[in-house]
């Protein structure tokens, strides 16, 4: 989907004001230059009609969207649009049910000693099993309770 600067005049200058608001809002220039990017890329796929878009115009964005970019940017085009919309447009943003990031499990970074020692059997490798044991027995000390835990 491309990103570059779509050449309508009545678009550069909502993009004009998006940049201003951005900047007076306070967001840091990681942010600032995500929302952006996201507007454009907006402009571009609505022919710099997005004023007004429905539902199903959005739904098929962020479908397509999501077929070749991470959810990081279906999650960051949906924000810079949404304070598009709050900020420059001063419109009320029906918030649309669109996207929810599938959810991901993660191994917690503090472990049981059941599961701790679980860990260990299931590890056939014993280099793997002598980096688990000094990764997860460095500092930690089994039967003691941390003054920050009570």
């Amino acid at each position: 989907m491309d990103t570059t600067m779509p050449k309508n005049s009545q678009f550069n200058k909502y993009y004009r004001k998006h940049q201003k608001y951005l900047k007076l809002n306070g967001l840091q220039p990681k942010t600032i230059e995500a929302y952006s990017r996201a507007i454009r890329r907006i402009g571009n796929y609505f022919d710099c009609r997005i004023v007004n878009l429905t539902s199903d115009q959005l739904l098929d964005y962020f479908n397509e969207l999501l077929e070749c970019h991470s959810w990081s940017t279906v999650k960051l085009d949906l924000y810079g649009l949404k304070f598009f919309y709050a900020r420059v447009l001063n419109k009320t943003w029906e918030d649309i049910p669109l996207i929810k990031p599938p959810r991901t499990s993660r191994i917690p970074d503090i472990l049981s000693i059941e599961q701790l020692n679980r860990l260990f059997a299931e590890t056939n490798k014993l280099s793997y099993k002598v980096f688990f044991f000094t990764t997860y027995s460095m500092g930690l000390r089994l039967g003691e309770e941390s003054a920050d835990c009570r």
